[in-house]
């Protein structure tokens, strides 16, 4: 499965968060009409419910992509209140729209598919095997129990729903690791990172890939296996690595001649704590969507996220 895969859909969509990593991937797949409705918090600030069910209504919203997320990890344990604003309580609010949307006759039972884009943060990060779905969720940190709330703001609403949880998210666009890593090594002779976290790095454009693919399905399918489709989804690219493997296979491709240093997470001090394992089980949504997932370095390998990439 690559990253180039077009989506035909027809619905009218409103994507959350539609200039960062994965709303510019969803853009390049999905294109730009006037039924697709790419928002910031400029032109649509979804922690303020009143202007969330008026532009559902307004717009004839079918599918919600909430790609908006509070994502700086160490600043929400000191700003919990502020990570929850839009980790929690905009999720509601878009729930609650909804199913306000439903109630107002403007949809079918259920209201507007919301497909929520969540994290491994969720986990404790202390399992030794992949975690499904189904899981105990047992977060270590403000983003993950913010993350966590939002979810459970969907999962008991009675909306129409699809939870994706992925790991490692990169993109040419945005803030990631790879752009940080060619940053780095570019101004540094060495460079020390931690080879005791493992999980499964994302390319962005792949989960649009994945994104376009449940659209296709959802549009497709009856009342009934809509209702079946809704539920949590884990979706990462395939593979495991740590981060310091990452950063290694970054360099190789970035051409920077930086020496890479495995290091223990002890030596990085941070206040929120980091997950050492976060694969994920993607059994569920490959059976599901009929997906062939690629291995993580193969984006890598891709020239035109080169030639996108800007550090």
């Amino acid at each position: 499965m690559g990253s180039d895969i077009k989506s035909d859909s027809r619905s009218r969509i409103l994507v959350t968060g539609g200039s960062g990593q994965l709303g510019s991937e969803l853009k390049r797949l999905l294109g730009t009409n006037p039924s697709i409705f790419y928002t910031d918090v400029n032109e649509l600030d979804i922690t303020k419910r009143e202007a969330v069910e008026r532009f559902l209504l307004d717009n004839d919203i079918e599918i919600v992509i909430n790609c908006a997320a509070y994502t700086a990890v160490d600043k929400a344990e000191d700003e919990e209140t502020a990570a929850g604003k839009v980790n929690a309580s905009a999720p509601r609010n878009l729930a609650d729209s909804a199913i306000a949307v439903w109630r107002a006759g403007a949809s079918a039972k259920g209201g507007p598919l919301i497909i929520h884009i969540s994290t491994d943060y969720v986990f404790d990060g202390k399992s030794n095997r992949p975690y499904t779905e189904d899981f105990p969720t047992a977060p270590a940190s403000a983003y993950g129990r913010t993350k966590l709330e939002g979810e459970q703001a969907l999962i008991n609403s009675g909306c129409n729903y699809i939870i994706l949880r992925t790991s490692w998210l990169y993109s040419a666009f945005g803030s990631n690791f790879v752009k940080t890593i060619l940053r780095l090594t570019g101004e540094r002779d060495s460079l020390d990172v931690v080879f005791d976290q493992v999980g499964t790095p994302t390319f962005a454009g792949d989960l649009a890939t994945v994104i376009c693919k449940v659209l296709t399905k959802w549009e497709l399918s009856t009342d009934k296996e809509r209702r079946d489709l809704c539920g949590i989804y884990n979706f990462s690219n395939e593979g495991v690595c740590s981060w310091y493997d990452f950063a290694k296979e970054i360099v190789k491709r970035g051409g920077n001649s930086c020496k890479i240093n495995p290091v223990t997470s002890d030596k990085f001090i941070t206040k929120a704590v980091r997950p050492a394992y976060s694969v994920l089980d993607k059994r569920k949504i490959k059976e599901t969507f009929g997906l062939v997932i690629r291995h993580w370095m193969e984006p890598l390998d891709d020239e035109k996220f080169w030639k996108n990439i800007q550090i």
